[in-house]
């Protein structure tokens, strides 16, 4: 947890990190910017979308509102979602759950949804970013073996990219890191708007 502020003119603006996420964490950290990281109280059970796209930025949305800026405070928060053949996955609750999400995906592309929201009292805006996903054709055995080493169970789609689940991925088509958590460079130079901006000894 970070407790610095950033300064724009006379201005000192705190960012805080609405997400217990240790890899939105690490990202933020990778980039040199300084946050505190609060988490909200949110039910993501209760929110609906259409499609997946608007379910990630419906669930950012709402996790930053919970959060509602002080002055001189801007609120990032974020939501991830895979989707496969227009079914949500969301985070597995058990290791059959894991093993039916990670053997849907087995051998087919889908798509990695991360909806962000960034608000401060002035302004406030919300996006989203899609990276595309091939999976090898991986055997019953295989994914047993990589469920067994309990990384799929905090994570959307029931894998990680950045630690054991990469040996899972053939290809990526678009940004690495919002498959991650947070789309990390579109983040920065939106952040930038708000008047937070990277430390240079970051």
């Amino acid at each position: 947890m970070y407790s610095n502020t950033q300064r724009k003119g006379h201005l000192e603006l705190q960012l805080i990190l609405a997400s217990g996420s240790p890899r939105r964490k690490k990202l933020l950290e990778q980039a040199g910017l300084q946050f505190l990281t609060k988490i909200p109280d949110v039910d993501e059970q209760s929110v609906t979308a259409s499609d997946a796209c608007q379910l990630v930025e419906k669930l950012a949305v709402m996790k930053g509102e919970k959060l509602s800026p002080a002055k001189r405070e801007v609120v990032l928060s974020a939501d991830t979602v895979v989707s496969q053949h227009g079914r949500i996955l969301t985070k597995p609750e058990s290791r059959e759950d894991a093993f039916a999400m990670l053997s849907e995906l087995n051998g087919e592309t889908h798509h990695v949804y991360t909806g962000v929201s960034i608000r401060s009292q002035d302004k406030s805006t919300v996006f989203s970013v899609v990276t595309k996903v091939t999976f090898w054709e991986m055997t019953d055995e295989q994914l047993a073996a990589y469920i067994a080493t309990g990384e799929p169970f905090d994570k959307a789609g029931g894998y990680g990219i950045q630690g054991k689940g990469a040996l899972l991925v053939q290809e990526i088509h678009g940004d690495y890191f919002n498959v991650v958590g947070l789309p990390l460079s579109k983040v920065v130079r939106e952040l930038e708007h708000f008047g937070i901006v990277p430390s240079s000894s970051g």
